[in-house]
């Protein structure tokens, strides 16, 4: 059995301490386990802060999909994990992070934010897509179109009025008719778009 005094010593500067003070205690082979898993852990763990001062904003990284939580994205580009926030993902919408991207995926990404003190990097893939928005501010102002109903909230309804962006009608423009059923498909007009904001308000024709 590995002596777990020894194992203290060996790791107490890795910074995964807890972890292997843990599994010390356990039967030696999950002692064995646990020292190796660390010692791959502590040597990413110091070549992380030398490989952000690689870094630069606005960089374009490539890496790969290791997690997807509820509150974003993240992806190992090797001695670094970074994060993608939600809001950071896509210009589409969407209710999940797994209808964008999947565990293993290869991605490119761009280095938002560059912390050194927390070790931490901020990502982003919508950066490096085209933002729909500005050619449907530029373009559409008025355009009168067939589009589906995508969802019915107590206030109004919305309405695709593209591929993953939609326009709202408020249920005034209703004027007391019943509201549609999600996928019914509505003729309707671009009577505003508020780019800042990134809404479109759409009336009935």
């Amino acid at each position: 059995m590995v002596d777990a005094y020894r194992v203290y010593e060996m790791f107490a500067e890795t910074g995964t301490l807890t972890k292997t003070a843990t599994l010390a205690i356990l039967p030696s082979t999950a002692i064995y386990h646990s020292v190796d898993y660390t010692m791959v852990e502590s040597r990413k763990y110091e070549a992380v802060p030398k490989f952000l001062r690689t870094l630069e904003h606005g960089q374009v990284c490539p890496g790969v999909v290791s997690s997807i939580e509820r509150f974003g994205v993240f992806v190992d580009l090797g001695d670094a994990d970074g994060l993608i926030s939600m809001i950071n993902l896509s210009w589409r919408r969407f209710e999940d992070a797994s209808e964008i991207v999947q565990v293993g995926q290869n991605v490119a990404v761009v280095i938002l934010d560059i912390d050194l003190e927390r070790e931490r990097l901020s990502l982003s893939l919508k950066a490096l897509q085209d933002d729909p928005w500005i050619e449907i501010a530029r373009t559409r102002l008025g355009e009168v179109l067939t589009a589906p109903v995508t969802k019915i909230i107590p206030i109004g309804t919305f309405v695709a009025v593209a591929e993953g962006i939609e326009g709202f009608i408020h249920i005034s423009d209703f004027r007391g008719e019943e509201l549609p059923s999600e996928g019914q498909n509505l003729t309707v007009r671009i009577t505003d778009i508020n780019l800042r904001h990134h809404r479109i308000r759409l009336a009935l024709v």
